[in-house]
């Protein structure tokens, strides 16, 4: 048995790993790399291409840094079938089409250049007729249900806690009478989040791996980040300014959302208008509604005092319409407008941080993080200024940034998720992915102090037995 980490080693995006049983090949997630244009569009080529001459994808869940160079992988060959949980299924539909029509209007802009200096043009990663197709290949299973993927290599999934559907994937194998089991966590989420389900334990596993997004860093709690949305909100109405907050269109828009809701119930925060300007943030408020049974206690007694609940149309103005988007550029009262992308690499966010961030009055507030070389890490980071559409703007807008939304889980979480998985003894390797140098590091240095077993930071394309 062999694992190779393809994609997402050593950094945030493009999570792709291949593992080899029997002559199989088993894909852990497809996801898309961010990063400088150019460079980004080869690797994810690249990884597509290999990613192709496997037999089965076992999906974590539905983030574009997971599932995003799917339809480039079945471009690439790849027509085996694509695991995941039915939430995870429906949040692909929307979100791989998003993707698709970003990568197009990303070319599109970029022919116009070349059309005016006569060079040659750029295709697309993919279409949204290469999204669509992908989704023939989805397949989808509940959680807790072991099911086979490929000879001597069975599946069974875990409430991650970390978006709408997300799994913790557990992998029972077996190849010429070695038995292996191996834990994957895709991303960890949080305890004690609004709207889902905590996050289960991964146990008695013989190697897991494990994201380490937040390693070494210190951590909010839900109320210290529903504390810091209150006081934002509140200093901003008073200066008569707007919040703009950059959020990724699933997941976190709908957590500050319901968070919005219960100030708003509480008194704690005026009742300014709310708008979710966002197509895809929309389409995902909707795939939410249709999966109750992912939800949380604390949701569930909330949809039973109002039928229209925290993500209701009579507490938020939804967003679709290109019309309604440019309406917002003409409010003058105070408000807050939630838009995608999260970190403002595109979408309609830019629209709102152009017309908005030469005003002082205004805040712009990122809930999420921020990864390297993108708008919003510049933005987050002090940059007097901001290139939006090939323009710089100054950035005079007051700028706070909210850490305990975050859908990861902290450093202390994680350390503890990778004690219980060894408390049975049988742990033999922990491998760190999905996390900046300084972060894994951080987190390694962290799990071999507590005494845990042996700790491997894998290089991309590195290749362990298992």
């Amino acid at each position: 048995m062999k694992l190779t980490f393809v994609g997402g080693a050593r950094k945030v995006t493009g999570s792709m790993h291949m593992l080899q049983v029997n002559g199989s090949r088993i894909l852990l997630d497809c996801g898309l790399t961010h990063g400088h244009r150019g460079e980004a569009y080869h690797v994810n080529v690249e990884q597509a291409a290999l990613g192709g001459k496997a037999d089965v994808l076992v999906l974590s869940h539905a983030h574009i840094d997971h599932s995003g160079n799917i339809p480039t992988l079945t471009q690439k060959g790849f027509h085996g079938n694509i695991w995941c949980t039915s939430a995870t299924r429906d949040l692909c539909t929307a979100m791989l089409r998003d993707s698709a029509h970003l990568q197009e209007e990303d070319a599109a802009y970029l022919n116009r250049r070349k059309d005016r200096k006569k060079e040659p043009r750029v295709e697309p990663l993919y279409t949204r007729a290469d999204a669509d197709a992908s989704m023939d290949q989805f397949v989808s299973i509940n959680y807790g249900r072991s099911f086979p993927v490929a000879d001597g290599a069975s599946v069974t999934f875990r409430d991650a806690g970390h978006i709408l559907g997300s799994a913790l994937t557990i992998l029972d194998l077996e190849e010429k009478g070695h038995r292996v089991r191996l834990g994957y966590t895709g991303d960890l989420g949080r305890p004690d989040v609004p709207i889902l389900r905590d996050p289960r334990n991964i146990e008695d596993v013989d190697y897991l791996i494990m994201e380490s997004t937040y390693g070494g860093r210190p951590s909010q709690s839900p109320d210290e980040a529903k504390a810091i949305l209150r006081r934002t909100v509140n200093e901003t109405y008073n200066r008569g300014g707007k919040v703009i907050v950059p959020a990724f269109a699933v997941g976190r828009t709908q957590e500050i959302v319901y968070d919005l809701y219960v100030l708003r119930q509480e008194r704690k925060i005026p009742d300014l208008p709310i708008f979710v300007d966002s197509p895809l943030a929309v389409d995902a408020t909707e795939i939410f509604r249709l999966h109750p049974e992912c939800y949380d206690k604390e949701m569930e007694e909330l949809l039973e005092k109002d039928q229209y609940g925290p993500l209701g149309h009579n507490h938020v103005r939804y967003v679709r319409r290109v019309d309604d988007s440019k309406e917002l550029n003409f409010l003058r009262e105070p408000a807050i407008i939630i838009s995608a992308s999260g970190m403002a690499e595109g979408g309609r966010i830019l629209h709102h941080l152009k017309n908005n961030l030469e005003d002082k009055r205004n805040t712009v507030l990122f809930v999420g993080y921020q990864a390297e070389h993108t708008l919003g890490r510049r933005i987050q980071e002090g940059s007097p200024t901001a290139r939006i559409f090939d323009e710089e703007y100054p950035v005079r807008a007051q700028v706070a940034s909210i850490q305990g939304y975050s859908a990861h889980a902290s450093h202390e979480g994680l350390v503890r998720h990778a004690e219980k998985a060894a408390e049975t003894g049988r742990l033999k390797r922990i491998f760190l992915v999905h996390g900046e140098d300084e972060a894994t590091l951080a987190l390694s240095a962290a799990l071999k102090e507590r005494g845990l077993p042996a700790v491997s930071v894998p290089a991309p394309h590195e290749e362990f037995t298992l």
